[in-house]
This record gives structure tokens, sequence and C-alpha cells, in this order.
């Protein structure tokens, strides 16, 4: 195919992605940096404000926690589907991702009935006599933290089984030939062969929970604000949209940092070294 052929073909892409990403980007970036300043002076201004700061880092805690649990329960979860039949492993697969058919808001009202204060959790607990009064579940960063688990660890159990479906039975049973135990096999054998689905489902959940505004929304409340749901005050309630800008080009760094963090975290425990994500 000659190069002139091959660029007309790209042609059409390159102006979709000029007109859906480039510019409203650009329209994003450009508020941030006021006429006649310095450059910065608006990032400069967010993190030095005790308050954005702290829901800065509240979001970021909520997101490295959640994805931590997710990969904590949906590597082993996804390695066990992986080795199941192909029957059963459709049927696991089936139901690790009907929780996404729902609707989030959905999904974050039943929270709400069984985390509230006259949620199944307190009524358990005064039930067996572990407590007196309802406690303060609802509305805290360890409600946004299961509501967020509960809506991305099928991503990660998804993402991740897909890889190691492609594993074959064989390593395992090589590692264990040459003295090692199935734990110390996982880790030393499965585990390393599954990073590129491991990285690519952390980064998912990361960034899904880093954007989320549904469930920090209605199982956080006000006084449990995300950076996603200060965007939306600081656009539709105060109308600043520049301090809303400043916000989503931060989200849009971090997201960028945690990307290549993964990477490197990868190259570290790969020996391998390469880029999987």
């Amino acid at each position: 195919m000659k190069k002139s052929s091959a660029f007309i073909m790209v042609v059409p892409g390159l102006v979709i992605l000029a007109v859906c990403l480039f510019l409203p980007l650009l329209r994003v970036i450009l508020p941030t940096i006021p006429a006649g300043e310095y450059p910065l002076s608006s990032y400069v201004e967010f993190f030095t404000d005790e308050y954005y700061l702290k829901i800065f880092l509240r979001t970021v805690k909520v997101a490295v926690i959640t994805t931590a649990v997710c990969m904590a329960a949906g590597v082993p979860t996804a390695y066990f589907i992986s080795r199941c039949g192909k029957k059963w492993r459709g049927i696991l697969l089936a139901v690790s991702i009907f929780p996404m058919m729902t609707n989030s808001v959905i999904r974050s009202f039943a929270w709400i009935n069984i985390l509230g204060s006259n949620g199944i959790i307190n009524q358990f607990l005064i039930a067996i006599g572990l407590i007196e009064k309802p406690i303060q579940l609802l509305y805290t960063d360890f409600a946004i933290i299961i509501g967020s688990v509960y809506l991305f660890l099928p991503l990660m159990i998804v993402t991740v089984a897909g890889v190691m479906e492609n594993i074959g039975d064989d390593m395992m049973e090589a590692a264990q030939s040459l003295g090692a135990n199935r734990l110390l096999a996982f880790m030393k054998v499965i585990f390393p062969m599954s990073l590129p689905g491991i990285i690519v489902g952390g980064i998912l959940v990361f960034t899904g929970t880093l954007t989320a505004y549904t469930t920090p929304q209605l199982l956080g409340g006000n006084r449990n604000m995300v950076m996603a749901t200060f965007i939306y005050q600081r656009a539709m309630s105060v109308g600043d949209w520049q301090g809303a800008a400043v916000i989503a080009m931060i989200m849009i760094v971090v997201t960028l940092v945690v990307i290549k963090g993964f990477n490197a975290l990868a190259s570290r425990l790969d020996r391998r070294g390469g880029n999987h994500a």
C-alpha cells in the first residue's frame, strides 16, 4: 500500500480525535492558565488550600484502597474461574459481570439500605448485642470504598481471567514438579505471567474510582466530597468553571502518573521489563 493511500485512510480517525479529544481538552486547559499571571497560579492555589487538598487526598486514598481491595479479591477469583471447565467458566463470568448490568444509582441505593442507620448491618449488630445504637457507616469514606469495590471488582475479575485463561495448567505442574507448593508456584509463575491483565485491571479500577460521581455522591454525601463531586459543585452550584477545569486537569495528570507508575512497577516485578499498558 502506498504511503499516500495509508495517510488518507488515517485522516478520518485523526479528524475524529482532534474534534472529540484534543479540542475539548484544549478548552479545559486554557481556562486554567490566567492571562497576565503566573501560568500555574491556579494549581498552586488549589494545592495550598487546605480544604481543596483534603478533597484531593481523600479521592486518591479511596482510589488506592479500592484498587488494592479489587486486586486482592479479584486475582484469586479470576484464577479460580480460569481453572474451571468451559461451561462453569462461562457461568461464573456471567455471574461476575451481572452487577454491571444494573444501573449504578440502583446499586448505590441498595448499599444505602445496607449501610444506613436502619440498614441490615446495624439491625444485625443491634440484634446480636454488639452495639446499643446504630453506628455511622453511611456517608463515610468506608461507604464510598465499599460501593466502589462492588462497582469495579467485576472489571478486575474479567480482565485478569481473560489473561489467565491463556496460561496452561502445565506451567503450574512444572513448578510443582520442581518442589514448589501451589502458593509459591502461583506467585512465581502464574502471577508474573498475569501482570498484563492485573495492570490493565488496576488502571481501569483506579481511574474509574478516581472519576466516579454517582457512588461517592450517594454514599459519601456532601460532607465526604471527592474530586468528581467537587467538579460538579464548582461548575453547577458555584459557577466556577475555571476551578472545575483545574480540578479536571489535575485528575487527568494523576491518571497519567498512575499509568506510568503501574508500568514501572510491572518492569520491576517482571524481569522481562516490557510495557503492559
